[in-house]
């Protein structure tokens, strides 16, 4: 599923992957969040209620621009910088563009909606 994200006015495409993660948060779409940093590395935010997180990897790798989900706290991180390997972090999809990604490391709201 392709993603519209509205980073404090500005329109990013994302696309996300087909896990149970991904998929249920599209069932929560549109959403409105405010960000804040993580260990100068991600943006957080908290969406309504926890995901589904059957069939996950234990652990994950991110990479600067995945967008994931991190069960244990219940929240969305969006990466600006590759992260350490974490458990429990779902990676559900990931920038298509790696120029916004610039964008993430001072993004205070984040309006994600589907996208054509």
């Amino acid at each position: 599923m392709n993603l519209r994200l509205t980073i404090d006015g500005h329109q990013v495409e994302a696309t996300l992957n087909d896990s149970a993660a991904a998929r249920d948060l599209t069932e929560l779409l549109p959403l409105a969040l405010d960000m804040e940093d993580f260990h100068q590395t991600e943006r957080i935010a908290y969406p309504p209620r926890q995901l589904d997180t059957t069939g996950a990897p234990a652990a994950s790798n991110p990479k600067a621009g995945d967008l994931a989900y991190y069960a244990p706290w219940g929240n969305l991180a969006f990466f600006y910088r590759d992260g350490d390997h974490s458990p429990n972090l779902v990676i559900l999809g990931r920038l298509n563009d790696r120029g916004d990604i610039d964008r993430l490391a001072v993004a205070e709201h984040i309006r994600i909606e589907a996208s054509a």
